[in-house]
């Protein structure tokens, strides 16, 4: 599932714990003229490489800028369930959309078996952004998320506890100017496929939790490629693997992450699945969130005739 965007602009709300948020020199308009671009060019490749992909438009009144990031707000499960998330900046609250859920159940024809709302837990500024906070191991049941003000450990206990994951919490950093900061989202120094993990493991400053995070992932029969920091930067660790009609994985990520990742680690990767990637650039500026971003996978199964 893709939202294609109509407000698109560098969210004010989000850029003090965003560090990916740069910018761009373009005026507004081209900023969101070119985002349209991006976005479309995306879907065009997606679809012509065979991932079925559900667009969704986003609501122009709404004033939702990163509404093209829809895996903060929303997950989809095989057993029919979707969580909804708590997230911290209050235009990006907006983004749930309970017409795209009806959407998906009475129009896709997803079964849909109860609505798991994490919500409430704004109310008490804890904050628990979907599959940015956390990056989800589904075949081991594992949750693997860094501590930021955007992934708060009660509302992960909370989500852990209802969809039986365990939750596997480390801190992970990143240079900012002369400091280090939290990375605002898991998903940006980690991705989790099938068979393989890709992670920067210098964030995770602390010896033991790096011991902690490498000891599962191999544990579980993960390929481990290592990310530097420089590679995550230009979002080499949002990636995510999806199947075509065919059932065969893809790994997709944008351009700039597939440049600047080197021939070994290209040829790793490929080894789990065809890389797919395309230019995001103004997205990745102006949004701080690239590919993986734009992306909420529908894990949902389809209704049956009898249902």
């Amino acid at each position: 599932m893709m939202i294609r965007p109509a407000s698109f602009r560098s969210n004010e709300q989000t850029a003090s714990s965003n560090h990916y948020q740069q910018g761009a020199r373009l005026s507004p308009e081209e900023v969101m003229d070119h985002a349209l671009a991006e976005f479309d060019g995306m879907v065009t490749r997606l679809r012509a490489e065979g991932i079925h992909v559900m667009v969704f438009e986003d609501d122009p009144e709404a004033d939702t800028p990163d509404a093209l990031f829809p895996n903060n707000w929303v997950s989809f499960h095989a057993d029919g369930r979707i969580a909804l998330y708590p997230m911290q900046a209050p235009n990006r609250r907006n983004e749930r959309r309970e017409d795209i859920l009806a959407d998906l159940e009475f129009v896709h024809g997803f079964d849909v078996t109860e609505i798991v709302d994490f919500s409430e837990f704004e109310e008490h500024n804890k904050f628990l952004e979907g599959t940015g906070s956390m990056v989800l191991d589904r075949v081991h049941r594992r949750a693997y998320a860094a501590r930021s003000p955007r992934t708060d450990r009660d509302a992960l206990e909370a989500y852990c506890e209802a969809f039986d994951f365990e939750g596997i919490v480390f801190s992970a950093n990143q240079t900012v100017g002369n400091k280090r900061e939290p990375i605002y989202h898991t998903n940006v120094m980690m991705s989790i496929g099938t068979r393989f993990a890709a992670i920067c493991l210098d964030c995770i400053e602390d010896p033991e939790e790096r011991e902690m995070v490498l000891h599962s992932l191999q544990a579980d029969g993960k390929t481990v490629v290592a990310l530097r920091e420089d590679q995550i930067a230009r979002f080499a660790g949002n990636m995510l693997e999806l199947l075509d009609a065919s059932g065969d994985p893809c790994i997709v990520m944008s351009e700039a992450a597939f440049q600047c990742l080197d021939e070994q680690q290209r040829a790793v990767l490929s080894g789990f699945g065809r890389l797919i990637h395309m230019p995001l650039d103004v997205i990745e500026a102006c949004g701080g969130g690239s590919a993986r971003c734009m992306l909420a996978e529908v894990h949902l199964p389809i209704e049956s005739p009898s249902h």
